[in-house]
């Protein structure tokens, strides 16, 4: 009974840490800037996954708090039910603040890998980040659009990083409220 119980607590330990790992192969972004990279942030296309079904208009704000934690929240639009959802949420450093790895929870103390894995150096208007694994992506922008250029550039580099970026989907932003 013992073993089983211990084996029980590897596993959920193992699944729970697993989940803020950075995928193999890919490395966040050295040199990052947490102050620079708060405040508002719009999904421009993303790898759909279940929490994010049927939502448009997406954004997320991003605020500091005390002890180095950053609250944040999640805005979108449901096309199907026609109502506005949000999702309040926290997030931490991994390790180093100057390294673009982050765990987030919107769910008590679960935590996901949040990974910056490409960032507009100069003026920190776009990023794409990783979650745990490679079913996760978003390419965000601190405006509602991005040069068609810049966007082709990152869809193209998760390509090579080994995203299948056939099923990205872009945001519509055509709603405010």
């Amino acid at each position: 009974m013992k073993y089983r119980a211990l084996g029980l607590l590897i596993l959920v330990a193992t699944t729970v840490l697993g989940c803020t790992s950075v995928p193999k192969g890919l490395e966040p972004v050295d040199e990052f800037d947490g102050g620079r990279y708060l405040g508002k942030w719009y999904e421009i296309a993303r790898l759909d996954h279940s929490f994010e079904r049927n939502l448009s208009n997406v954004s997320t704000i991003y605020t500091a708090k005390e002890k180095g934690e950053i609250a944040v929240l999640n805005r979108g639009f449901n096309e199907k039910d026609g109502e506005w959802k949000q999702i309040e949420g926290k997030a931490r450093f991994v390790g180093d603040e100057t390294i673009g790895s982050l765990k987030v929870s919107f769910f008590g103390p679960f935590f996901g890998g949040y990974h910056i894995i490409e960032l507009d150096r100069i003026n920190y208007s776009y990023a794409m980040v990783s979650g745990p694994s490679r079913s996760y992506l978003w390419i965000l922008s601190r405006t509602t659009t991005l040069d068609e250029a810049i966007y082709l550039k990152l869809v193209n580099r998760s390509a090579a990083l080994g995203f299948d970026t056939t099923g990205l989907i872009r945001v519509k932003h055509d709603r405010t409220a």
